[in-house]
């Protein structure tokens, strides 16, 4: 490991390698607290090159790699698993000119989701994936899960917003796929073959991003419903919508803690709650007002037009992930459903977990317009996760839902793959894992392990 350690230092610099125990601990602990492994060195590459000097004399050495970003996965994607070089790409922040134009702009994959989106701001311009996560969340760590998250329902995943990348192989190569032009059919899609595969194919070092312009008018709502039932009827009008910009559930459990814990307002009450955002290049304001009059709403929503007003409304979004670790590392399940079973599938969860862990607090929460949903469950022994996780992956598949919907596989789901892929599938894709990387030593614990 020394004289690892010392060529890695010579490709990157010594002040860019670490083997600090406290270090590598912080490093191989994942964002909620619930998953720990070992790492034997940490390195910081500065540019593509670096990456690729860094992943062959690693192969060489016969070392496994995993690959960090911003390191809020909550599947356990970026924990090491055995005692693995981490290779972080916090150094590669280059953020090129917007090109106004074409409403596109290069990144490094290290540049924070936040420092993307005040780029484009800057230039009049918006970029369509938005995440709580904003100021930690790297580019090349999104890409790697294709994350969704709060405009899905309007700009859709990262993979409808990258246009080309950089990516380092395992070999060492790396692949520059960049296109100027709108339509480019020359061949297999590769810059699509590395979005959503958390990192066992490559690490991407460079994206190229879609931009769009900013709506001159937006109109933003926060409806209350006495049952779940009701919301998701309503949520079943508004997503279709063409001016849709945002549709939000939240767990009416959430915006009371923020209240009682936080101080937050409560804008309004219900036992859930659906954040509603039109936005448009004309005024939304009747539009909304005409879609809000056949929702079963439960009180008077409440509706903003001004900046400031939005913003408050919106708060009640945000403030979830702040509420739910007040009570420690919550247990996490990231699950696309059908919109149908998203009552049942809430009813179901909630009898379970009362079997299991009676004195559990279920929060259900997330971008209910494509049935991506987010469960956390607090107050949750690790003895009783051990229980409740291989159930509730099973009343997800039963529910006709998939284990993972933006956070990818990791580690922590790889056992359920199955649950969501055939046998057919799986075999696909672990034939291309292994064409890219024979001796599996990359990302070696997420998706198959």
């Amino acid at each position: 490991m020394a004289t690892l350690t010392d060529h890695l230092a010579a490709i990157v610099g010594a002040d860019h390698v670490s083997v600090d125990p406290d270090v590598l601990a912080t490093r191989a602990t994942d964002w909620t607290g619930r998953y720990r492994g070992s790492a034997s060195a940490l390195v910081r590459p500065g540019s593509a090159d670096e990456v690729a000097a860094v992943l062959r004399t690693c192969r060489d050495s016969g070392i496994r790699v995993t690959v960090q970003g911003g390191r809020t996965s909550l599947v356990a994607g970026t924990v090491p698993e055995h005692d693995d070089v981490l290779l972080s790409t916090e150094r590669l922040t280059d953020v090129g000119a917007v090109d106004v134009a074409a409403r596109r702009i290069r990144v490094g994959a290290g540049t924070t989701l936040s420092a993307v989106q005040q780029t484009a701001r800057s230039k009049d311009l918006l970029f369509g994936v938005d995440l709580s996560a904003r100021d930690s969340a790297t580019i090349g760590g999104m890409v790697s899960t294709d994350a969704g998250g709060l405009r899905t329902v309007r700009y859709g995943t990262m993979g409808d917003s990258v246009l080309g990348l950089d990516v380092v192989l395992p070999d060492g190569s790396v692949v520059r796929r960049h296109s100027t032009v709108r339509a480019d059919t020359t061949g297999y899609d590769l810059a699509a073959l590395f979005v959503g595969a958390e990192g066992t194919l490559g690490v991407v070092t460079s994206v190229d991003l879609r931009l769009h312009p900013i709506p001159a008018y937006r109109v933003t709502a926060l409806c209350g419903f006495a049952d779940l039932e009701s919301l998701v009827s309503a949520g079943s009008t508004f997503r279709e919508i063409d001016t849709i910009a945002a549709l939000e559930l939240i767990d009416g459990r959430a915006v009371a803690m923020a209240a009682e814990h936080l101080g937050l307002p409560v804008p309004v009450r219900g036992t859930w709650l659906l954040l509603v955002e039109l936005a448009a290049d004309d005024d939304q304001t009747s539009r909304l007002a005409d879609a809000l009059t056949v929702a079963l709403v439960c009180t008077e929503p409440a509706v903003g037009v001004d900046t400031a007003t939005r913003q408050r409304l919106w708060q009640a979004r945000e403030s979830v992930a702040d509420v739910v670790g007040l009570f420690g590392p919550p247990m996490k399940f990231d699950v696309s459903l059908p919109f149908s079973s998203i009552p049942s599938f809430e009813r179901d969860a909630g009898n379970l977990l009362r079997r299991y862990a009676p004195e559990s607090m279920p929060v259900l929460f997330g971008h209910v317009g494509e049935g991506n949903l987010h469960l956390n469950v607090l107050r949750c022994t690790g003895e009783q996760e051990a229980e409740i996780y291989p159930e509730m992956m099973k009343l997800i598949a039963a529910h006709g839902g998939n284990v993972s919907s933006e956070h990818g596989v990791g580690s922590r789901k790889r056992a359920y793959l199955a649950m969501s892929r055939t046998p057919e599938d799986i075999a696909a894709m672990r034939t291309i894992k292994n064409a890219f990387d024979p001796t599996g030593y990359l990302n070696p614990a997420v998706l198959f392990g």
